[in-house]
C-alpha cells in the first residue's frame, strides 16, 4: 500500500508519511537562542535566562515550533500511543536536523521516565524517538546513561517556578566504560527546559564534557 500523509492524508511519500507539500509548512524556527533554542526575533548567543542563569547544556536542536501539525502529532503520538505518528516526528526531526547541520555527538541518550509512569503509558517516547533518530542518522549509538530515581509530578501540570525544584534530584547517570565526551539528549518537546537542564546537569557531573538538547519541538 502507498504511504498516507499523515497531516492531510494525501499521498505521502516512499519511507515517509508525509507528503513534500505539509514537510515544507511544518513550522521550523528561524531564529532562537543558540543554547536553550527559545524562538527570538535574531539568532541569539544567550537570551536573558540563559545569561542570568547558563544551562547545563552547551546548545538545543529543536527541529520545529510546538504548534500546528506538530503539536497534533506530538499529541497522537504521546497520549493515544499512534505510535506511526512518532516514527514520521523522528524522520522529519532528523531530516531538519542534518539540514541544519547538527553536531554529531558520540551518542544519543534519551531522557527516562519513571518505571510507574513508563508502565502506565506502555513506552518511553523520549526512546522511541531516540532509536528511530539513530536509524535515520546512520547509527549513532542510543545510550541508557540516564534513570530517574524518583516519580515526579508531570512538569506540564506545575507552574514555570515550580519545574526546577520538582526534577531536583530526579536523576542519576550511569556511563559506560570509556570517555565520553559529547552527547544529545533526546526528547519530544521542550518547554522552560528544567527537564533537560537537570539531565544535563547529572551527566556533566558524572565526567561528559558536552551536551547537546535534540528536541522536535520547542515551545
Amino acid at each position: 500500500m502507498p504511504s498516507v500523509c499523515l497531516i492531510c492524508g494525501c499521498r505521502g511519500r516512499p519511507g515517509l508519511d508525509c507528503c513534500a507539500g505539509c514537510e515544507a509548512d511544518l513550522p521550523a524556527i528561524a531564529d532562537q537562542c543558540r543554547q536553550c533554542g527559545l524562538p527570538m526575533p535574531t539568532p541569539t548567543r544567550a537570551c536573558g535566562r540563559c545569561s542570568r542563569r547558563p544551562p547545563a547544556f552547551r546548545r538545543t536542536w529543536p527541529a520545529f515550533a510546538y504548534t500546528g501539525p506538530v503539536e497534533r502529532l506530538v499529541h497522537r503520538f504521546k497520549f493515544h500511543r499512534d505510535l506511526a505518528s512518532g516514527r514520521l516526528l523522528a524522520n522529519l526531526t532528523a531530516r531538519r536536523l542534518a539540514a541544519v547541520g547538527a553536531h554529531r555527538p558520540q551518542a544519543l541518550v534519551p531522557v527516562p521516565l519513571h518505571w510507574r509512569r513508563h508502565l502506565w503509558r506502555g513506552f518511553n517516547q523520549s526512546g522511541m524517538l531516540a532509536d528511530d533518530l539513530s536509524r535515520q542518522l546512520g547509527g549513532i549509538p542510543v545510550a541508557a546513561m540516564l534513570n530517574r530515581s524518583r516519580a515526579t509530578p508531570a512538569q506540564s501540570a506545575l507552574p514555570a517556578a515550580s519545574r526546577g525544584a520538582n526534577v531536583r534530584g530526579a536523576f542519576r547517570a550511569r556511563l559506560p566504560g570509556g570517555r565520553v565526551r559529547h552527547v544529545a539528549l533526546v526528547d519530544d518537546v521542550m518547554t522552560t527546559g528544567t527537564t533537560l537542564d537537570a539531565c544535563a546537569r547529572v551527566l556533566r557531573q558524572a565526567g561528559v564534557e558536552w551536551v547537546d538538547v535534540w528536541v522536535v519541538a520547542r515551545a
